[in-house]
């Protein structure tokens, strides 16, 4: 399918069943929908097959909806609801049978269904656009139930009377429907309709070699958003979950990816989902955010751990993110590292206040740093770098052994962004009372 193709009659389609979230596994081939139909100028169709009664839920089919939109995956046409469409279903059922090329069939108990009778000796061939060449024999496929005794249509009947009355030109999905495949194409031509271009991807696998399921971890998009990864993360990490732009290339934006995208070169084996690689490509994102939309996106997370945002002004908080954003792998980290800044009492490393602070030497250096910042008027990064290198002069030490006193007594940990900023943050009152707090 390349950009030599007529592009303005490519029509594609995502049609995922509402059973439960949107995981992994359906979000990429969204995506790769997705980047088909924005590459080559094409059209992507939305389509809820919710034909499971018992199955699919409302809750269901909005969480997908969320997540579509999430990840910043719109769609052209749709939704369209099978459940909504069951007289196209039986008219074309119907046409079978006066055809004789379906019958009824009794099933015990719960009445009649309607069957496709599969036509023997016959070889379905299909080049599959991720595969190549496919092949499978009539006579093992067997007869097919088009309509079910409850009077809803079965997955791969509703599924070819849809892509054809909504003129779909490839089909791309994940490879457990390569199965499906066959059975579809001998419907398409009993019914006398256009076969449409199949490609079908590869499944995602754990890092341990097994299909990606619950015990790998998250699995569906929903989680990820909660986490605090961001939508540009999610989508340059699944656009690459089985594909390549050809290079070595992983940091993309979403119009870098839709400009190189072809299924072409979607890989025909199954790829491996990473963690790691997400988490860094997510730390990535999170550095390069504009500072004003890295506040809107960290505040949730804040204000739902209690912190009382609103006793500082919005320059302030976004100072302190800004301080630690390089800290930071998701959004959901940024109330832990902030932390000390909002509690009115530090909340103390054992091993680091020994180590640091309850010293002769971490007491001597924390009484001279509150001595000399006590005086300092305008209490800055300006002002208190030459009082703390003055200490360290002092007391003949590199500055590293004034510093991490100073941190343990002012952050709790070992750990901060630099120590002049952190200072200026916390305010004068705040420090003071802090260093008065480590002194024995």
């Amino acid at each position: 399918m390349s950009d030599s193709s007529t592009t303005s009659k490519i029509r594609v389609r995502f049609a995922p069943s509402p059973t439960g979230y949107l995981h992994i596994g359906g979000a990429r081939t969204a995506l790769y929908n997705y980047l088909v139909a924005r590459h080559l100028n094409g059209t992507l169709v939305l389509r809820i097959e919710d034909t499971d009664q018992v199955r699919s839920t409302e809750e269901s089919t909005k969480a997908i909806f969320d997540s579509l939109k999430w990840l910043g995956i719109t769609w052209d046409e749709g939704p369209f609801y099978q459940s909504e469409r069951k007289d196209s279903y039986n008219q074309h059922a119907q046409k079978l049978l006066d055809e004789g090329k379906a019958v009824y069939r009794e099933d015990p108990g719960k009445g009649k269904a309607i069957i496709f009778k599969m036509p023997l000796g016959r070889s379905f061939l299909f080049d599959d656009l991720v595969h190549g060449t496919i092949k499978f024999e009539s006579d093992l496929l067997g007869d097919q139930v088009l309509v079910k005794s409850d009077g809803f249509p079965t997955y791969n009947f509703a599924c070819v009377i849809d892509d054809s009355l909504m003129n779909i030109t490839h089909v791309i999905r994940g490879d457990d429907h390569i199965s499906n495949t066959p059975k579809q194409i001998a419907l398409y031509e009993a019914m006398g309709k256009p076969i449409p271009k199949f490609g079908h991807i590869p499944l995602i696998m754990g890092e341990d070699g097994s299909r990606l399921s619950k015990r790998h971890g998250h699995t569906s998009i929903g989680e990820y958003q909660d986490i605090g990864y961001l939508p540009d993360a999610v989508f340059n990490f699944l656009s690459l979950m089985g594909w390549s732009p050809g290079d070595d290339t992983e940091l993309m934006t979403k119009d870098e990816i839709i400009k190189r995208f072809t299924i072409e070169r979607v890989k025909d084996k199954p790829a491996q989902f990473n963690l790691k690689k997400l988490t860094w490509m997510n730390s990535h994102y999170l550095k390069h955010l504009p500072l004003e939309q890295l506040y809107q996106l960290s505040k949730p997370y804040m204000e739902k751990a209690g912190y009382n945002l609103s006793g500082y002004s919005e320059s302030k908080i976004s100072k302190l993110i800004d301080l630690y954003r390089e800290r930071i792998r998701v959004l959901s980290e940024i109330t832990e590292v902030t932390k000390f800044f909002f509690d009115a009492k530090v909340n103390y490393q054992t091993e680091a206040v020994e180590k640091f602070v309850k010293t002769p030497d971490g007491q001597q250096v924390l009484t001279m740093v509150r001595d000399g910042v006590a005086p300092v008027s305008e209490f800055n990064t300006v002002s208190l770098e030459p009082v703390l290198r003055q200490v360290a002069e002092t007391k003949a030490l590199k500055f590293q052994g004034v510093a991490q006193p100073l941190r343990v007594a002012l952050t709790g940990t070992t750990v901060s962004p630099g120590i002049f900023e952190v200072m200026e943050l916390l305010g004068k009152e705040r420090v003071l009372e802090r260093i008065n707090d480590c002194l024995i």
